[in-house]
């Protein structure tokens, strides 16, 4: 009599799904490889390369040496020379992130509402600059920031002042360079979020009798919060880091921490110094930009988690 039992499913079969998983499962590590390697081998691995150049000895005559120290933190650490120079680069910085979210965020809200083509034509022109190398740029506003540049010659023919007002190598002339050159991130990361805005929402609270002031500032701002936070985080680390438009319109006395790293890796060779100077600004703005996003997401709790 033969045997009616059903026969038990093939192995392959059952063994299928899983290889099917295991494959669906790995399939975002193969196509993040690529971009991952590339950002271990352009980034980390240099960092990690500087990190430890940080910890190495120097000598005048002799240059780096191969023992290890500790000695380049504490001379940066402990000398008041680098404190000023460091409390003058956060001060720059937090001036120019300042700058551009009064500047970007009106001009974005502006540019939003626009119609087209003008919405258009006037996003390329604030965009436009991007595309220009950042020391064409700088040269553009020493020009137009020196004692015979333009703005001085318009406000001597204005009669505002008498003599030229000194705006290059100084710190004043640096944050204006850097806020023309940095605003565009801060309008695209508000951009971004101004295109979540609940239009109702403004309408309602305009019906409801509130002043066009209350509305931005209790309304309209507090849902544009998450843009002007990744702008500033953006605005804020490129500043701090900038090296081109401080030492083209700051000069060689007005130091800042990428312009002193630079004279130390470039001027004194001492390539541990200046990479001890780069890692510390390095954990600067990670601190900084660390605790200001923890705060302002504690502050504004609502508005995140919405």
């Amino acid at each position: 009599m033969a045997d009616s039992s059903p026969s038990p499913l093939p192995a392959p079969a059952q063994a299928a799904p899983r290889s099917h998983a295991g494959r669906a499962d790995a399939a975002p590590w193969l196509l993040a490889g690529p971009a991952l390697l590339l950002f271990c081998g352009l980034l980390l691995v240099p960092l990690l390369l500087t990190t430890v150049l940080s910890f190495h000895a120097f000598d005048g005559t002799q240059g780096v040496l191969p023992t290890f120290t500790l000695s380049n933190y504490v001379e940066v650490l402990s000398d008041g020379y680098y404190h000023e120079i460091f409390l003058r680069t956060g001060g720059m910085a937090l001036a120019v992130t300042l700058l551009c979210v009064v500047l970007g965020v009106p001009e974005t809200i502006i540019l939003a509402r626009m119609k087209s083509p003008w919405r258009s034509i006037f996003l390329i022109v604030i965009l436009g600059p991007l595309l220009i190398s950042v020391v064409v740029r700088t040269l553009g506003w020493a020009i137009l920031l020196g004692n015979n540049g333009l703005l001085n010659e318009a406000l001597q023919a204005l009669g505002i002042t008498s003599e030229p007002v000194k705006l290059v190598f100084t710190m004043t002339g640096v944050i204006i360079g850097l806020t023309h050159v940095l605003v565009p991130f801060m309008v695209i990361a508000v951009w971004a979020t101004l295109q979540k805005l609940d239009l109702q929402v403004e309408n309602a609270a305009r019906s409801l009798g509130a002043q066009p002031f209350a509305v931005f500032r209790r309304v309209v701002f507090p849902q544009l919060l998450p843009g002007v936070l990744s702008g500033s985080i953006i605005v804020f680390a490129l500043a701090a880091s900038a090296f081109a438009t401080p030492a083209l319109l700051g000069g060689r006395r007005l130091k800042v921490a990428a312009t002193a790293a630079y004279d130390e890796f470039l001027n004194t060779l001492n390539w541990p110094l200046g990479a001890t100077i780069a890692v510390l600004l390095l954990i600067a703005n990670v601190v900084i930009i660390l605790g200001c996003n923890r705060w302002i997401e504690r502050r504004f709790r609502a508005v995140f988690e919405g």
